[in-house]
């Protein structure tokens, strides 16, 4: 659903891209440093994460859910590394012959890493759905989303995000070539089909897909937040009135339990909108102004914000941590305990 547009990083700009050159090099010396670093976290973070829902059992849709959001977070954090690594290694590293094109190093898993954020981006936005329908309708869906259920969902959409990649996986190929002046052959990334493939891309997932889970998971995390507040209020009511109140279910409300597990899915769903914003407005601005892209007059500035936007994807699919250790209680409790144990251990 989502990309970094790409670039030559061995071409120089034409003179009809001069624009925000100087902007763009300073952006991405920037970043070049911050990305391993928040990969790293994010990677120890969704570990984390996965042993310790696994640890409390996945017994229900949501901890199913959070569970293939870490999986799927994980997998593309280690697939954007080399994307990371290949940026900061250009930097530090200055070579006048590589045995690998740089091209090749900082693009070859771009897009299998943008297909695994793909399935994050599905299984936050089913996450946000679910949670909306059984707090808006919970008689009538309740009993709808089971385990089981979830789990074809959930391996559905990894076949789904799969199969609307295809173009942008298919149009790669790994060549090699030799160096006149030095006689020395080198591997360098080779393009097939790439402007078909990336027309095909751009209808399916820079257009329908993108903007049709963006509006869905506002439109979750509006319904979600409007429950809350409904609810909050009737506890309220209801504390007033009688303290004891609070240990029973409240009519046409929700269990303190249940309200936590809302305020996570509706910050989960809030940090992923958010990650998703520089994007969706590019990818607007660019609909409005054709020259909004690569290869055109504002080609850098474009560059800019997909670069940027790289970055908050890898914050969003790293920083889930904290929201639920401050609001799921018995993730707290098993991340504490194991914290414990692995500190026993160790004396």
């Amino acid at each position: 659903m989502n990309e970094s547009l790409e670039f030559s990083l061995t071409q120089a700009p034409t003179p009809s891209q001069p624009r925000y050159v100087a902007e763009f090099l300073i952006t991405i010396s920037v970043l070049s440093y911050m990305r391993p670093v928040i990969i790293c976290f994010g990677l120890v973070t969704n570990i984390i994460n996965i042993v310790v829902f696994l640890k409390a059992g996945a017994n229900d849709n949501v901890t199913i859910l959070l569970i293939a959001l870490a999986c799927s977070d994980l997998v593309f954090l280690v697939l954007i590394s080399m994307h990371a690594c290949g940026f900061l290694l250009l930097y530090l590293v200055k070579l006048k012959h590589w045995a690998v094109h740089p091209e090749l190093v900082v693009f070859l898993l771009f897009w299998p890493a943008n297909t695994a954020y793909d399935i994050s981006s599905f299984n936050a936005v089913s996450l946000g759905v679910i949670r909306c329908a059984c707090v808006a309708m919970p008689l009538r869906f309740k009993l709808v989303f089971t385990k089981s259920r979830t789990i074809k969902w959930s391996l559905f959409l990894v076949v789904l995000a799969v199969l609307l990649r295809i173009p942008m996986l298919t149009i790669y190929r790994v060549a090699w070539r030799t160096d006149p002046a030095t006689n020395l052959t080198s591997a360098y990334r080779l393009s097939v089909n790439s402007v078909e493939m990336s027309r095909i891309n751009d209808i399916l997932n820079r257009g329908i897909m993108q903007y049709l889970a963006y509006i869905i998971m506002v439109t979750s995390v509006i319904v979600l937040s409007f429950k809350l507040y409904q609810a909050s209020k009737m506890r309220q009511r209801c504390t007033t009135k009688s303290p004891q109140a609070l240990d029973k279910p409240v009519t046409q409300g929700m269990s303190a339990r249940d309200m936590q597990v809302v305020k996570s899915t509706v910050l989960v769903c809030s940090i992923f909108i958010l990650a998703q914003l520089p994007y969706i407005v590019s990818s607007t601005i660019r609909l409005i102004n054709p020259e909004f892209d690569a290869d055109k007059k504002e080609a850098m500035l474009s560059y800019i914000v997909m670069q940027v936007s790289l970055t908050f994807y890898q914050l969003n699919a790293s920083i889930n941590i904290f929201v639920y250790y401050n609001y799921n209680s018995k993730y707290r409790s098993i991340l504490r305990s194991l914290l414990f144990a692995k500190c026993t251990q160790q004396r």
